[in-house]
């Protein structure tokens, strides 16, 4: 099983390590961050498969991240929790809900998608 690596910011830790387990089963590392600034940190420094911008972060400060990583060049895909199934946040990848099987499979479709995605040609 291939794993991957996701850079989850969000101002709940609890919530990323009572679900560490199911993480881990499906092939995911998550590595935790809290604020916007560690995000970009980590980001500068990492190799990560998506990042994944939790419910307690602001929609600004969401979108701002979001921004910050196209503008690196990077086409790692952003995934951000929406508070309702209604909700879309047009700035990222994909909006996902807090239900945990819906977050799995919303992942894995959005990670299907990129395996998917021809690769750019440059002339």
């Amino acid at each position: 099983m291939a794993v991957t690596v996701v850079l989850a910011v969000g101002l709940d830790p609890w919530m990323l390590m009572a679900q560490d387990s199911l993480w881990r089963s499906e092939g995911y590392i998550v590595i935790p961050t809290q604020t916007v600034r560690d995000a970009i940190d980590h980001f500068k420094a990492g190799d990560f498969d998506l990042v994944l911008l939790g419910h307690s972060i602001s929609l600004e400060n969401k979108e701002r991240l979001t921004s910050l990583i196209r503008a690196s060049g990077s086409n790692t895909p952003v995934a951000s929790f929406a508070s309702s199934p209604e909700d879309r946040h047009t700035f990222a990848d994909a909006t996902l809900t807090n239900d945990p099987r819906a977050l799995i499979k919303g992942i894995k479709e959005l990670m299907a998608r990129r395996t998917r995605m021809p690769a750019l040609q440059f002339a």
